[in-house]
C-alpha cells in the first residue's frame, strides 16, 4: 500500500474485471452504415479510443491493432466498414435516429455484465440520419436514486421520476442502476452531426446476480420512436463485488470513526451517491465508517482519502482490491485538540431532515445517522434542530436531554429551530435546552406565535439558551468595512428581528429578568453582515454572544462542524454546561482550522465577569490568547481572493499573509484593529 498522494485521475492497472470493454465477436454484426464522410469519422474514432484508454476502459490488444490498422486503410470506405466490425463489438446498444429526428433502439452484440458496486463502460452505436447536433441522453426507471428531496438527483431523476411516480412509488428493490454518457474530454456534450459515432456509455449496478434493466435514449423531447421503439430491455449479468474492510484508529490508538472517499482511477465515486440511503448521504462524496466496518468494492485499484474533521491531518492511500476481499488500515494524526485544554467542540445547528436530506423513504434521517457524521467529523456537540420540513415526524426523537445514541465525549441532542412557521419571516431562531418543544396551544407548527420577541419569552421561562440562525440574511451591505454604518435591509431570516429583540429583558425561571437573545449564529453567512450588527448592539451596551454553526445540510452541506464554537469548561463536557458557556460567552468561534482559546484582557478571563474588563481610566493592558491555526502548504489563489459574500465565508486561507502559511492575529479596540 503507498501512502504518497495519488493524483485524483490516475490510470493505474485496472483489473479487466473492473472496467475493460467486453466484446462478443461471435454475435450477431450490427448493421453497416454507408457513405460515411472517412476524415471527420477517423479523427471522432481516434478521440474515442484516447477517451477509453483515459477512463481505464481500452479496447484489447488485438481489437486495438486491427482498429489502427483500418484507420491506416488507404480505400475509406473498406476503413470505415473495418473500424465498424471492431467497434460494433464493443456496443450494448445501437441507436439510429431517422430524418425526422426519431430515435430508435436495438441491443448491441457486446456481452451485458456487470460488476456489484461498480461500473462498466460500453460502447452505443449511433446512425444520424438527421445529421443533429443535439445532446444524446440516455435514462432508466431502474437508475432513478433512491431518495427523494433535496439531495443530489441523476439524469433519470429528472427525466422520469414525476412520471413514473403518478402511477405509485418505485420499490427500492427496482432502482438498482445507474446510468451515464461520458461527455468529458476529449470527446463532446453533444453529437457531431456525423452520420456515424459512437458514444461512450456508463452504467452501475448496486447488485449482485441476474437484473433487467430498460435502457432509453433520445435527444430531446419529443424525438423517442413510436412504440416504445427508442427503449431496449437487457437482462444483466451481474458479477459480485467482495467486502472492502476499512481499520481507522486515532492519536492514542484507539479506534474510531471517520469519513472515506473511494475513487477509481477515473474519479468516480464508490458507493454511488445516487444509492446511497443512511447513514450515508447521497448529497456527499464521502462515507463514515467505524473502525472493521466494510463497503462493498469490485476488484480494481482505488484511492482512499481519509479524515476525521478539521483538528486532525487528512491522509490517503493506493489500495488494490482484489476478488474475494480487500481493506485499508489509516492511524491518524491530529494537529491540535483543544479539549484537552478544556474546549469543547460543537455545532449548534445541525438537521436531520429538510434540505438537502431525503423525505423518501423516510422523512429525513434519524439520530444513529447524525451521531455516525458527528463522530466521523470529531464533533462533540451536536445540537439536531427540528424545523418546518418533516416537523410532525421528526418531533418524536425529542427528550428534552442528551439521546441515547450519544457517546461520551459525542453528545448528540433534539432542540427546535423556529423555521418555515411561527415568527420566521422575520428571522429564524435557534432554541437550545429545551424542557419542552411544542409551543402551548396545540401539538404541531402551525399556531407558535408570529413575533419572535413572544417565542424568546417561552423559551427563556424553561432556562433555554437562544439566538437568531444564519444571522447575515437579510443585512446585506455593499462595503467590506467593519464596523460600516450601511443600514441593512432587514429583508431576510437571519438577525433581522434581534435589532428590537436585544433590547428586551425577559422572566426566566425563576422569574428574574434576563436577556431575551443570548447569542447570534455565525459562520454560515457572510461575516461582514453578522459581525456588523453585532459590533453595534455591543457599542451600546447589549453583551450579546456568537456562536459558530453549520446549518447542515441546508446552508452548507458538505459535512456537520464546518462552523464551530468551543466552549471552554472547567470539568467533565455536559451539554448544558456547554449551552451555558455560550451564555455567558466563554467561547470562540471559527471552522476548526483556526483557535483563540484563553483569552484574557488584564485578570479577565473570556467568559468571566460579563467578559468585561472595567478600567478606572485610560490606560494599557496585557492581553494574552493562545493561538493556533493551520494552512494547506499551498495557497488558493481561487479562495484568498474571493469576495466575502461567496462561500466559505470563514476560512482560514481568506487569512493568508502572501504565500506564507502565516496568519495574523489581531486584536480590535473600539472596533478596529
Amino acid at each position: 500500500m503507498n501512502r504518497s498522494p495519488v493524483p485524483r485521475m490516475a490510470l493505474t492497472g485496472w483489473l479487466a474485471l473492473m472496467a475493460s470493454l467486453l466484446p462478443l465477436p461471435a454475435a450477431s454484426p450490427l448493421p453497416k452504415v454507408a457513405d460515411v464522410e472517412w476524415q471527420p469519422f477517423a479523427a471522432q474514432v481516434r478521440r474515442l479510443t484516447e477517451a477509453l484508454n483515459y477512463l481505464g476502459a481500452p479496447l484489447s490488444p488485438q481489437d486495438s491493432k486491427e482498429l489502427t490498422d483500418a484507420l491506416a486503410a488507404s480505400d475509406a470506405a473498406s476503413g470505415v466498414d473495418r473500424a465498424q466490425e471492431v467497434l460494433d463489438r464493443y456496443c450494448l446498444a445501437s441507436i439510429q435516429i431517422n430524418p425526422e429526428m426519431r430515435v430508435k433502439v436495438a441491443q448491441g452484440p457486446a456481452r451485458p455484465e456487470l460488476v456489484e458496486q461498480g461500473w462498466r463502460i460500453f460502447l452505443v452505436k449511433v446512425a444520424n440520419e438527421a445529421g443533429t447536433t443535439s445532446e444524446l441522453k440516455a435514462v432508466s426507471p431502474q437508475a432513478l436514486s433512491l431518495f427523494e428531496g433535496g439531495a443530489r438527483s441523476n439524469g433519470s431523476d429528472r427525466a422520469l421520476r414525476g412520471k413514473l411516480q403518478a402511477a405509485g412509488p418505485v420499490p427500492a428493490a427496482d432502482l438498482w442502476m445507474d446510468v451515464d454518457l461520458f461527455k468529458g474530454q476529449p470527446l463532446k456534450k453533444e453529437l457531431s452531426g456525423l452520420k456515424l459515432e459512437y458514444a461512450v456509455l456508463q452504467l452501475f449496478s448496486r447488485d449482485a446476480g441476474k437484473r433487467e434493466g430498460k435502457l432509453s435514449f433520445n435527444v430531446g423531447q419529443g424525438t423517442q420512436d413510436l412504440g416504445f421503439r427508442s427503449d431496449v430491455d437487457i437482462l444483466f449479468s451481474c458479477t459480485p463485488a467482495a467486502p472492502f474492510t476499512i481499520h481507522v484508529r486515532d492519536e492514542q490508538n484507539h479506534p474510531t470513526t471517520a469519513g472515506f472517499v473511494i475513487r477509481d482511477p477515473q474519479g468516480r465515486v464508490y458507493p454511488t451517491q445516487s444509492k446511497r440511503l443512511a447513514p450515508d448521504f447521497g448529497f456527499h462524496p464521502q462515507v463514515y465508517r467505524a473502525d472493521g466496518e466494510t463497503v462493498r468494492l469490485p476488484p480494481g485499484d482505488y484511492t482512499v482519502e481519509c479524515n476525521r474533521g478539521p483538528e486532525y491531518l487528512p491522509a490517503s492511500a493506493t489500495v488494490h482490491m482484489g476478488s474475494k476481499a480487500g481493506k485499508v488500515s489509516f492511524k491518524l494524526e491530529r494537529w491540535i485538540d483543544p479539549s484537552t485544554f478544556g474546549w469543547w467542540s460543537g455545532d449548534h445547528h445541525i438537521h436531520a431532515a429538510g434540505c438537502a436530506h431525503y423525505t423518501k423513504p423516510s422523512e429525513g434521517v434519524h439520530a444513529p445517522d447524525m451521531m455516525r457524521h458527528c463522530l466521523g467529523e470529531d464533533l462533540k456537540v451536536g445540537c439536531n434542530l427540528t424545523w418546518g420540513p418533516c416537523f410532525d415526524y421528526q418531533k418524536q426523537f425529542f427528550t428534552g436531554k442528551i439521546d441515547k445514541v450519544s457517546r461520551y465525549p459525542y453528545l448528540l441532542r433534539y432542540d427546535v429551530e423556529v423555521s418555515g412557521f411561527g415568527s420566521h419571516q422575520s428571522g429564524h431562531l435557534c432554541l437550545l435546552r429545551l424542557k419542552e418543544q411544542m409551543y402551548p396551544g396545540g401539538e404541531s407548527k402551525n399556531h407558535w406565535p408570529t413575533l419572535g420577541l413572544n417565542t424568546l419569552r417561552w423559551a427563556k421561562k424553561q432556562g433555554a439558551v437562544v439566538g437568531p440562525a444564519h444571522s447575515g440574511w437579510g443585512l446585506e451591505v455593499p462595503t467590506s468595512e467593519l464596523p460600516n454604518y450601511v443600514v441593512p435591509p432587514f429583508s431576510g431570516i437571519g438577525a433581522n428581528e434581534y435589532l428590537v429583540d436585544v433590547t428586551h429583558e425577559v422572566p426566566g425561571p425563576d422569574g428574574t429578568p434576563i436577556r431575551a437573545v443570548d447569542f447570534l449564529s455565525t459562520v454560515d453567512t457572510p461575516y461582514v453582515w453578522e459581525l456588523n450588527i453585532w459590533y453595534h448592539t455591543l457599542n451600546c451596551g447589549y453583551r450579546t454572544r456568537i456562536s459558530g454553526e453549520t446549518d447542515f445540510p441546508c446552508i452548507y452541506g458538505e459535512r456537520v462542524g464546518l462552523g464551530r464554537s468551543y466552549v471552554k469548561l472547567a470539568g467533565k463536557l455536559d451539554f448544558d454546561a456547554w449551552c451555558e458557556g455560550i451564555r455567558q460567552g466563554r467561547n470562540y468561534v471559527g471552522d476548526g482550522r483556526s483557535h483563540l482559546m484563553d483569552l484574557q484582557v488584564g485578570e479577565v478571563a473570556v467568559g468571566e465577569n460579563g467578559s468585561e474588563l472595567r478600567l478606572p481610566q485610560a490606560g494599557r493592558v496585557k492581553v494574552k490568547v493562545r493561538a493556533a491555526a493551520r494552512l494547506s502548504e499551498k495557497p488558493d489563489p481561487a479562495l484568498h481572493g474571493r469576495p466575502y459574500q461567496e462561500k466559505p465565508y470563514w476560512d482560514i486561507e481568506r487569512a493568508r499573509i502572501g504565500t506564507t502559511r502565516t496568519v495574523p492575529v489581531e486584536v480590535l479596540v473600539n472596533g478596529y484593529p
